[in-house]
């Protein structure tokens, strides 16, 4: 018997060898398709508001977040500016927010939230100084709301802002889990 027999295969067989490889590659970008319509999204940050976190172009990966937020969690936020916003959660329903700008701090139910956790330094918030209409302190998140700050304060409009306020939690698209732009950025948000 020859061992050295020569399999051609015939035209039936390749056009059935392309259909399977053609059926792979469309079940592939069906499945990609829906991960990054239900499960997670690639958003590039636009502004300076979350500097030193994020810078403006930087890409984030967000992913939904079925379990809720908690204070801390970077979080992309839509249906409240013309475009979305990331910011970080400082405070959720329920907690009260107020303001300590002789110290620089924000307090949460009266204690100053300790920045450093989030991998900012304590003592970032000062007072903002806009024209843009400012809400009174101190207050208490509603329930299914959330208030956010950015981590550049002297520019950030966030929740201290009558233009933005409470974040409703239906508005919030995401939560940013990993930095993937730029490469030396690369790794999980913290």
């Amino acid at each position: 018997m020859d061992d050295n027999v020569n399999y051609v295969a015939s035209p039936k067989r390749s056009v059935r060898i392309v259909l399977e490889w053609v059926e792979e590659i469309v079940l592939a970008l069906v499945l990609i398709a829906i991960l990054f319509t239900f499960a997670c999204r690639i958003v590039t940050v636009t502004g300076t508001s979350m500097v030193p976190s994020f810078h403006n172009g930087d890409r984030v990966l967000v992913v939904n977040t079925p379990t809720g937020v908690q204070q801390g969690d970077v979080v992309v936020i839509v249906n409240v500016l013309n475009e979305p916003i990331i910011k970080r959660v400082i405070a959720t329903e329920g907690q009260t927010v107020d303001f300590d700008y002789a110290n620089k701090s924000v307090l949460v139910d009266g204690e100053p939230v300790d920045e450093t956790q989030f991998g900012l330094e304590n003592g970032i918030t000062e007072e903002p100084f806009s024209s843009l209409g400012l809400l009174e302190f101190p207050q208490t998140v509603p329930e299914g709301c959330v208030f956010v700050l950015g981590d550049n304060r002297s520019v950030s409009e966030d929740s201290r802002y009558q233009d933005v306020g409470m974040i409703d939690v239906r508005n919030i698209l995401g939560k940013a889990v990993f930095h993937l732009f730029p490469l030396d950025s690369v790794g999980p948000v913290s």
